[in-house]
């Protein structure tokens, strides 16, 4: 082992602090970096600006709610829209691509690191990089919701992990804002289980600039008040009328867990016999059986499901 002295084998203090030296200035520079990453994105638009984007894409979907409702009746500013909004920018902006980034790049080095540990350097198994741009970003696009299609199964059958999940069903009026309305851990499980599948694969930035946005718009899409009639398209596109069956509070007899868990996608579901539109679900009642005990504020929220007090963080 690298970390071992070559003459006694054990573990030298030394070369353990200065492995532990190099993690913490990783941590150190990554916050900075990515603090000055967040001025930058709000103050230089580019064509990959993930702020502007998050800006455009809920705008859009906003003005379709506005002037094109599926449920009329529902106001314009539906209930906890302002808390769904906030939520978007901290898990899609804040939480995703700073927070997040940033203190994954001391995992991804210590992984790194144990990987050549074991005379494993490179992780790429299958090199896309000569493929044309539209096959590889299709790939990763595929291959990335279906690894969030059964991420979001465990979600639902997972105890303690439904309990995080519960944050997104605690939704009772839907809207386009209501897709990014989750618990910050989702954000983990999500990543952490996803990152050595699509790192085997040799994708660059780019590409996830792209495939981010398209799933952000898709998102936004499956979560609006809005009715678009899809046709065939409906086997392989998820969409609001079959997504809304997700959220219903209850569910159809033989579905314990949840139904039409498709993040992107509905193929999914069509394919593994998840798939269920009973009816029309326009005007069914959404959450989970005890949502309307659940907390109510963003810290609150935030705090459940991780065996901290709750109470008092429902009046923050």
């Amino acid at each position: 082992m690298p970390w071992e002295n070559a003459e006694t084998g054990t573990l030298t203090f030394h070369v353990l602090r200065i492995r532990m030296d190099k993690y913490l200035d990783i941590f150190i520079d990554g916050y900075t970096g990515y603090a000055g990453y967040l001025w930058r994105e709000i103050t230089q638009p580019h064509w990959q600006n993930y702020f502007y984007w998050l800006i455009g894409v809920s705008l859009f979907f906003f003005l379709l709610e506005v002037f094109t409702p599926w449920r009329k009746d529902q106001k314009k500013f539906r209930k906890d829209f302002w808390l769904d909004f906030f939520y978007m920018f901290f898990n899609f902006f804040l939480f995703s691509l700073i927070i997040y980034n940033a203190a994954s790049e001391v995992v991804v080095n210590l992984f790194n690191d144990l990987l050549a540990s074991v005379g494993i350097t490179n992780l790429v198994a299958i090199k896309v990089g000569s493929w044309p741009v539209w096959v590889q970003l299709l790939t990763l696009f595929v291959l990335r919701d279906f690894i969030q299609w059964n991420v979001h199964r465990l979600l639902h059958r997972v105890p303690f992990l439904w309990e995080f999940h519960k944050v997104h069903h605690s939704v009772e009026e839907m809207g386009f804002a209501a897709h990014l309305r989750y618990h910050w851990m989702e954000n983990v499980v999500y990543n952490a289980l996803q990152y050595i599948p699509l790192a085997m694969i040799g994708f660059g930035i780019d590409d996830y600039f792209v495939v981010y946005i398209a799933s952000l718009a898709i998102g936004h899409f499956n979560h609006s008040n809005i009715t678009v009639p899809l046709g065939p398209l409906k086997y392989v596109l998820n969409n609001p009328q079959m997504h809304i069956w997700h959220h219903a509070k209850h569910l159809p007899d033989g579905h314990p867990y949840g139904i039409n868990y498709g993040l992107s996608l509905s193929l999914w579901d069509y394919l593994f016999k998840t798939a269920e539109i009973p009816h029309d679900g326009r005007d069914i009642e959404l959450g989970f059986p005890g949502s309307e005990q659940f907390p109510k504020t963003f810290i609150a929220q935030n705090l459940h499901g991780l065996g901290l007090p709750e109470k008092h963080a429902e009046t923050a």
